[in-house]
């Protein structure tokens, strides 16, 4: 039987303070859950309601019951399974290929559809700013669909990491040349800008080349979202 320590330790980590006091994340939902067992994420425990639940591998799975799920789960209808994972050290990027920069993201479901795209697109390394919505989110989670666990995502100090980078900086800005027709190289840089304010003066500074995409409708639409944004200059830099 489930403690109500355990309980309680689970609800916490629903809130960053506490996932950062006990470097612990919690993720809901069999397809999430399967996907980070079978990674290189350390498993810490595991919970479900569903004793048929089977995920491959040897962990052992505590059984509870649908009302104690309830009380440890986010969300309204709790999925069947929830998971506590270990959150893994920072990996520093290499510039072998593209790497992504995240400006100030708020938005979790925005951040966990990008990190979504990083992996579909083959993109390995996601560097975010300190004040970038937290990855380990119940809300980004969800929207990463498992693509967190092939995706190494770390918060720095972006001057800092922008001023040391051994490859051009491209930001994405509604003025810049057209992507379209832009000679992208192998490995480089694509830099996003928070959902109302774009990038950062402090980050404009830095950046190489601004690239854009172009309108085809009325301007009557001010921005296009951060994550459609991203997909479409992902799908430009690999097609290129």
């Amino acid at each position: 039987m489930v403690s109500k320590n355990q309980i309680k330790l689970v609800r916490s980590l629903h809130q960053k303070k506490y996932r950062n006091i006990h470097n612990l994340f919690v993720a809901e939902g069999i397809k999430v859950v399967r996907e980070l067992v079978n990674s290189d994420f350390k498993v810490n425990s595991l919970y479900s309601s569903d004793s048929e639940i089977n995920l491959g591998t040897p962990d052992v799975i505590e059984l509870v019951t649908e009302a104690e799920l309830k009380k440890m789960s986010a969300l309204t209808a709790p999925n069947k399974i929830i998971g506590v994972f270990e959150i893994p050290k920072n990996q520093k990027p290499n510039f072998d290929g593209w790497v992504v920069v995240l400006d100030d993201i708020r938005d979790p479901g925005n951040l966990g559809t990008i990190i979504r795209l990083c992996d579909w697109f083959g993109v390995e390394h996601l560097v975010c700013s300190a004040n970038t919505v937290d990855c380990y989110n119940p809300k980004t989670l969800q929207a990463t669909m498992g693509s967190i666990s092939r995706v190494n995502i770390g918060y720095t100090n972006l001057q800092t990491f922008l001023q040391n980078a051994p490859v051009g900086v491209f930001g994405a800005f509604m003025e810049g040349d057209v992507v379209y027709g832009t000679d992208l190289p192998k490995s480089g840089i694509l830099v996003l800008g928070n959902e109302a304010n774009g990038v950062s003066k402090e980050i404009e500074a830095l950046v190489t080349q601004k690239i854009s995409i172009p309108q085809f409708g009325k301007n009557t639409t001010e921005s296009l979202n951060v994550a459609t944004a991203t997909a479409i200059l992902l799908n430009e830099i690999k097609r290129n």
